[in-house]
């Protein structure tokens, strides 16, 4: 059945949430606190880990070289610049909002950072679309469903420390990777090595920025970042 990837990684996160929701409510706010830095710590290592295996290679003598110092430059700032003009922070506070008040969480205050954050975590990333595509085109769901284990355990821990807003990010999933899916067959062609292993870097640099974000808060503007990654797959054709 087509598309059941995804509703594997949809069931994995409002799941995984559900544990740390209820988990959360029985600790103390300061527990709560050390969870959400040490979920930050975390995150911001798994995309620095992506990040430096897309910009790291073996040279002579095992010796590590970098690369694709042009890629990050140029996608982070041309996608950050288009984000910023098309105000795409504005369309996420909107639907945020939106989500808030028919979910009726609409007196708690945590529950925008908590769905921008968890959302921005488990979209972000060439496994989201590669799983998609293979779950379109052969029915292969097994990458969507290793992928719907890990945002369990990440949402799990944000949702402990951040709440039920967390558990929404499962909305944006559904939207996207089942989108990708459904166009499973035009997409495929625009997905070469060369553009996943950019999305895959510059992705990874974003959820490095959440994870930033968990520890730091509001230090970068995720949302208007995003559009860095179309810029990165496009740069893989110039």
């Amino acid at each position: 059945m087509t598309g059941i990837g995804t509703i594997i990684n949809v069931a994995c996160i409002v799941g995984g949430g559900a544990v740390g929701l209820t988990a959360g409510r029985l600790v103390p706010e300061r527990v709560q606190e050390g969870l959400l830095r040490a979920t930050g710590v975390a995150v911001t290592f798994i995309g620095l880990s992506g990040a430096l295996a897309g910009m790291l290679t073996a040279g002579e003598g095992g010796s590590l070289v970098s690369g694709g110092s042009v890629l990050v430059v140029a996608s982070l700032a041309l996608g950050t610049l288009v984000g910023e003009l098309l105000g795409i922070s504005t369309w996420f506070e909107r639907l945020g909002a939106w989500l808030k008040r028919v979910s009726g969480n609409s007196e708690n205050a945590r529950f925008m950072d908590a769905l921008l954050t968890a959302t921005f975590t488990v979209c972000i990333g060439a496994m989201a679309v590669v799983g998609s595509i293979q779950d379109g085109i052969l029915g292969d769901w097994s990458t969507l469903a290793l992928k719907g284990v890990l945002d369990a355990l990440i949402v799990a821990a944000m949702a402990a420390s951040m709440g039920v807003g967390c558990l929404f990010s499962a909305l944006p999933v559904a939207v996207l990777q089942g989108g990708v899916t459904l166009l499973a067959r035009a997409i495929e062609p625009l997905m070469t090595d060369a553009a996943l292993a950019n999305l895959s870097t510059v992705g990874s640099i974003l959820i490095f920025c959440v994870g930033v974000n968990l520890v730091r808060p509001r230090t970068f503007d995720t949302a208007n970042m995003l559009p860095a990654i179309v810029v990165a797959v496009a740069l893989a054709f110039v």
